[in-house]
């Protein structure tokens, strides 16, 4: 469809039924709402022009309380901004409702690549026989991960769950019930969730939306390709790490993991003994009735009790003789529910989802050197032995550490861990928890010392039934992946690891951290070629390499369009399964209903297929990469200088919301890591690291570096290489379109007071310009009029959602240059800093 009239819809559907119900909250009977409704356009209008004619946050908010809230004293003008931030959250609240409501039409204009129009492309070329044999052995895994970056509690789910299709209905009583439940639904959590909260809240969409969801896309797959003996539940995997992930988070232990693993498993229990009583309404033959019904009386017992526990075998057995019986004698009636039914079983099979174990390489290395140490073998470092005598006692040496032997919690608690993985698997199957996760690997010992522990706690060599996966996420890590994976492979002993599983290993790219450390440039070429690097390693010995790619929401994490990611991977990147992590805010906007799962499942499918059978490959050429590499080093350099400034780490500290953070209940885990007084990059979370600059809508991680470098080549006469690389080079194309939506996104004249203050003026200058200088250069190179130019829809959604909250970014900004002024309310103002994180970052969708 033309995009104009894409956008036509896209406005009917969205922006135009929002509005029509956005108007029903002037009705909601709560104290002065009333007023705050009819006063947020006013507001937006004095937000807008304010800050068009230069004035700053404080003199924007001031005259606006003066000339139409008639406000006068402080405490009146603070109890109205919360008021303000209270009613705004609710409208984008509704903004997500009526959005997901129109995805299904919206998605039917656009041009992604169902499964099936691939599978008939495929069909007109002839190459079934090709893709049955891919189609069956390649999968993509979808991890969900525990970063808070996503606000909403459960009961607000619930409300957005109910709320779209009543949106898509146009039922307008139901509609005016629901936002009045909304409005007296608090929005944000009491106080910081636990790591089991953090599960809960994902484990609710594994119930209430991917049990459906997969089994309806398998139904799907299968009726759609021309292969009868298609078999492969494992094409679409579901990963967990709330309550296995506890690097930097001291309150995921041995115990929570152990709870979250039997929640799991229980929750799954439930969906299926559910979904049994209703087959058995239609399955009510005498000679089933004792199958049906022993399992589900068996079923029965382990959804509420965690010591109950049933395998995979003992759910399939019985439906596998009750599925011949019905065949044979009643005529197959309702066979396909009964096999459906069977699908999901295989696909969940005793799990749900696979807990992934996540700790950091140095938290391993405490523990080693704590074991040594106890053993007398080391007085007190591992430097005292050389490395031959330290390799024979990682994989050789038989300890067997005693937890309790120990005083530090972190030593005892990862050998708790470590201990009771066996027993989860016994519960939930070996797939149930299979994937040990080292952060900050940067050599072969960040990958040993996990596989000595293993052997000391318990697991026999050569049956540890755990993938042992590095996690590459700093340039020094990057640099050095291919030695350290060549070393690995070296060793006898890790290679009979790897070929007990089954001759692959994953190895996880830091998307995050990455660019955190080198740059949005730097860090996703330098993933390209590590990527390409550890393939051939792999190959070379072989092993199928299979790569995890830690992404967040914004194109500052690894983030931005992942089918566009996938699909311009280069040719010399192992292609045998895609696997990612999802976290907060995109769960709820690209997964967060059936519709969305499944389209972006497929999306994620024909991305990984298309590389294999389309008719043009991602090569890139050696002068390409000579460009591309040339403009990583450029950006890299610049993007080092901003981080060596001596007001970089101050002007997050004090002019960002960085420190609020901590303060609101959006997760268990630390913003950073470590408990160190003084701030250091190093220790940063990404995700406020990132968060911080998308409140202040600069964005920087996303772009920094991008305009100078494309400026430096092109005064070198590479302007029309450059060009043609956007024209030619698919990756290239994808991270500078990716670029352009962090620039979408940002918004200077939010923060231009900043260019009066004499502490910091500089800095932000630096900011701007390199802000304006790329933008300038991305835009000559695609040929665009402007941003996002070939994203109209995603465009227009920025530009609604960013009105929406235009009032919450001045309330906040005004709340922290009142702090800086030491006002005796700064209390209430860090309150007020803090409330608004959770509409802006809500309404963003992938900020952090």
């Amino acid at each position: 469809m033309d995009q104009s009239k894409r956008i036509e819809e896209f406005k009917r559907l969205v922006y135009t039924k929002f509005n029509i119900y956005n108007s029903l909250f002037l009705n909601l009977p709560y104290r002065k709402v009333f007023n705050v409704g009819l006063l947020i356009p006013l507001m937006h209008d004095a937000c807008k022009q304010g800050l068009d004619s230069g004035k700053n946050p404080e003199e924007i908010l001031e005259s606006f309380f003066g000339n139409y809230a008639g406000l006068e004293t402080e405490k009146e003008k603070i109890d109205f901004m919360f008021r303000v931030i209270q009613y705004v959250e609710r409208q984008v609240v509704l903004f997500d409702s009526v959005e997901e409501a129109a995805f299904p039409t919206i998605q039917e204009l656009g041009n992604d690549l169902s499964i099936k129009d691939f599978f008939q492309l495929l069909d007109s070329k002839k190459n079934w026989d090709s893709i049955s044999g891919k189609l069956s052995t390649f999968s993509a895994r979808i991890v969900f991960t525990a970063h808070p970056t996503q606000f909403y509690p459960p009961s607000v789910l619930d409300i957005i769950t109910r709320l779209s299709p009543l949106i898509a209905a146009n039922n307008i009583d139901e509609i005016d019930l629901k936002l009045q439940q909304l409005g007296l639904t608090s929005l944000i959590n009491s106080k910081k969730p636990t790591p089991l909260d953090e599960a809960k809240n994902i484990i609710y969409y594994l119930i209430n939306v991917y049990y459906d969801a997969m089994g309806d896309l398998y139904a799907y797959i299968k009726e759609n390709i021309s292969n009868n003996e298609f078999d492969n539940p494992n094409i679409i995997k579901l990963g967990f790490w709330p309550g296995g992930d506890r690097d930097g988070n001291p309150f995921v232990t041995s115990k929570v993991t152990s709870d979250v693993a039997n929640e799991l498993r229980m929750s799954l229990m439930k969906c299926y003994y559910k979904e049994l009583k209703d087959l058995q309404q239609k399955l009510s033959f005498r000679e089933l009735e004792d199958y049906l019904s022993n399992l589900r009386d068996k079923l029965y017992e382990t959804t509420y009790n965690p010591d109950e526990n049933i395998s995979f075998g003992e759910i399939m057995n019985p439906l596998i003789a009750a599925r011949e019986i019905l065949v044979d004698k009643y005529h197959g009636l309702y066979l396909k529910d009964l096999d459906n039914f069977m699908d999901k079983i295989k696909i969940f099979r005793t799990h749900f989802a696979t807990l992934d174990i996540r700790q950091d390489h140095r938290v391993h290395r405490k523990v080693v050197e704590a074991i040594l140490q106890k053993e007398g073998i080391i007085s007190n470092e591992i430097d005292e032995l050389d490395e031959s005598e330290f390799m024979q006692l990682l994989l050789h040496k038989d300890f067997s550490p005693d937890a309790a032997d120990y005083d530090e919690e972190i030593i005892q608690d990862t050998l708790k861990n470590i201990s009771q993985l066996k027993s989860i698997q016994d519960k939930n199957g070996e797939e149930g928890c299979n994937r040990y996760i080292i952060s900050n690997s940067e050599d072969k010992f960040s990958v040993l010392f996990v596989y000595a522990l293993f052997r000391w706690c318990g697991w026999e060599e050569g049956n540890i039934s755990f993938d042992i996966i590095p996690l590459f996420e700093t340039m020094i890590g990057m640099n050095s992946s291919e030695q350290s994976m060549q070393e690995l492979f070296d060793i006898p002993e890790y290679k009979a690891h790897i070929i007990q599983r089954n001759s692959k290993q994953t190895i996880m790219l830091g998307f995050s951290d990455g660019t955190k450390d080198g740059g949005y440039m730097k860090a996703n070429w330098s993933i390209l070629e590590t990527k390409e690097n550890l393939s051939a390693v792999c190959e070379r010995n072989n092993i199928k390499a299979i790569f995890f790619d830690g992404r967040g929401g914004p194109p500052a994490r690894g983030g931005g369009k992942t089918h566009r990611f996938y699909a311009a991977q280069s040719q010399g990147i192992a292609n045998h399964e895609i696997q990612m992590t999802v976290q907060g805010q995109t769960i709820t906007s690209k997964y967060g209903t059936k519709e969305q799962f499944i389209n972006n499942c497929e999306q994620l499918l024909t991305a990984g297929l298309s590389k294999d059978f389309s008719h043009t490959k991602n090569e890139i050429s050696g002068e390409s990469r000579k460009l591309i590499g040339d403009m990583a080093n450029l950006s890299y350099e610049k993007y080092t200088d901003l981080k060596n400034h001596k007001m970089f780490i101050p002007y997050l500290e004090n002019k960002s919301t960085l420190r609020y953070y901590g303060k609101a209940n959006i997760g268990s885990r630390p913003g950073k890591r470590g408990d160190k007084k003084n701030l250091e990059l190093a220790d940063l979370r990404a995700i406020s690291f990132v968060g911080s600059w998308s409140q202040l809508k600069q964005n920087v991680p996303g772009y920094f570096g991008t305009g100078t470098a494309l400026k430096t080549l092109a005064e070198q006469g590479k302007l029309e290489s450059l060009k043609m690389l956007f024209k030619e080079v698919p990756v290239f194309k994808a991270l500078m379109l990716n670029s352009m939506m962090s620039l979408a996104k940002s918004n200077f004249s939010l923060t231009a007071y900043m260019k009066e203050d004499e502490e910091y003026k500089d800095f932000w200058n630096i900011l701007y310009e390199e802000y304006k200088l790329s933008k300038e250069m991305l835009l000559l190179i695609t040929g665009y009029g402007s941003l996002m130019e070939e994203e109209p829809i995603s465009r227009e959604s920025i530009q609604m959602r960013d009105k929406i909250v235009l009032p919450l970014l001045l309330i906040q900004q005004y709340s922290l240059q009142k702090i800086s002024k030491n006002t005796n309310y700064k209390e209430l103002y860090e309150k007020l800093v803090t409330r608004s994180l959770y509409g802006n970052i809500n309404a963003s969708r992938n900020s952090a």
